[in-house]
């Protein structure tokens, strides 16, 4: 099915079945389930049956389907598969520390369901040693460190933790003084919104913990508006009942939520039910993604477009890189240059930094745009006497030292 009220006729009713095996996918062809098995063995597959009832079979550019369904072009040379150097972050076992006033305690390895352009994709296809489902040396981290005032509990998704488990990491994490926002990110409202339609344990937990002074933010991960069942809608209702603060955040992805037309549906939907958009990301150039991949002019443009269909209230979002030297913001694209700015930064120095660079409409990923010679601003002098060959620069070599040798921004 395609509309977006997923209705209790299938199979999924009578509980959530999660699969692994292409060839339980009857809905394609015996072929096209064989060509899929090397891309598989590379990147895995894994879904749910409520997902896979959202895709329209008969649609061959059905959004959801590109999202959850391999495609053979996954296999195609393209990027690494720590495109944003989150290795170079994490400080003990599970918890990253990039910005000072946030950590990031990553709880688990699983996901109600695989997206195909996932950055943390490493997570699923090899021994995995960023998570920690035993946190207390990461809780130990943070107490040792009072600048961290906000923590974001990631992983995988930590919705797919039993919710006592859960309750045990929010319930450490309150007890911690200069703690003052929890945040969860999540894709469980979209991929199993029934993990919080039939647990009212998890509602209670959420009411216990989510308080006036110091409330639970709930980081969601709508990439669609066919994702926005009434399904999902309940559970995000259900969601803010218990005092959690909902927001969304997605990357922009090719022939997912790269229409303009799609991304103002989408952040429009959102608005109506109290769901701010807050990132729009760039897509990583992470192994596997190339598929998935839209140029940075491309995809502002097409941004914009989208604004001009949507309230104030609706178009909130900042287009922004996760870039290994911080969080980039872009902020305008003329017929000449990129204008950016550092709206979070792993080096204090570079904190709300603005700079430009040469607009190249081919270019996907900050490493591979040309900075504007001797650019002065007011938050300091780039020197570019040394200036590295941008122009050469490609995304096919997987060599990490490549991604940040560049002497753009500086770095230790």
């Amino acid at each position: 099915m395609s509309d977006k009220t997923a209705k209790k006729d299938g199979h999924w009713q009578n509980g959530i079945k999660y699969l692994s095996d292409i060839d339980n996918i009857t809905q394609l062809a015996k072929s096209q389930r064989e060509g899929l098995k090397k891309v598989i063995n590379k990147y895995p597959f894994f879904a749910n049956n409520y997902y896979l009832s959202l895709i329209n079979w008969k649609d061959p550019d059905d959004p959801i389907k590109r999202l959850i369904i391999p495609d053979r072009n996954e296999l195609n040379e393209w990027g690494r598969l720590d495109a944003s150097n989150e290795k170079s972050n994490t400080v003990v076992f599970g918890v990253q520390h990039k910005y000072a006033s946030t950590a990031l305690l990553l709880v688990n390895e699983n996901c109600a369901g695989f997206c195909r352009y996932c950055f943390r994709k490493r997570l699923f296809i090899s021994e995995n040693k960023e998570t920690s489902l035993n946190i207390s040396a990461g809780l130990d981290y943070i107490r040792r460190h009072p600048e961290i005032n906000n923590v974001l509990v990631t992983g995988g998704d930590p919705l797919m933790l039993p919710t006592r488990r859960l309750e045990n990491v929010i319930s450490e994490l309150q007890q911690v003084a200069h703690i003052k926002i929890v945040r969860i990110g999540s894709k469980i409202p979209a991929y199993n919104p029934f993990r919080i339609l039939d647990d009212p344990s998890l509602l209670k937990m959420f009411r216990k913990y989510s308080s006036r002074d110091r409330r639970i933010y709930l980081m969601c991960h709508f990439d669609h508006p066919n994702e926005l069942t009434d399904f999902s809608r309940e559970a995000i209702f259900m969601i803010q009942k218990a005092g959690v603060i909902c927001a969304n955040q997605n990357p922009i992805i090719r022939g997912i939520s790269d229409d303009p037309d799609v991304m103002s549906e989408l952040w429009n939907e959102l608005s109506y039910i109290g769901i701010p958009q807050y990132y729009v990301f760039q897509s990583r150039p992470t192994a596997g993604n190339e598929p998935f991949a839209i140029p940075i002019v491309e995809a502002y443009f097409n941004i914009e477009k989208a604004k001009l269909k949507c309230s104030g209230l609706a178009k909130r979002i900042r287009f922004v890189m996760s870039h290994e030297s911080g969080k980039v913001e872009i902020v305008g694209i003329d017929s000449r240059f990129i204008y950016m700015k550092y709206h979070r930064a792993k080096h204090s120095r570079n904190e709300n930094r603005f700079f430009i660079c040469h607009r190249n409409d081919n270019a996907y990923w900050l490493d591979q745009l040309k900075p504007v010679n001797r650019f002065k601003n007011d938050f300091g002098r780039f020197d570019y006497s040394k200036t590295f060959d941008f122009e050469s620069f490609d995304l096919n070599k997987s060599k990490a030292e490549t991604y940040h040798r560049n002497l753009f921004w500086p770095h230790d």
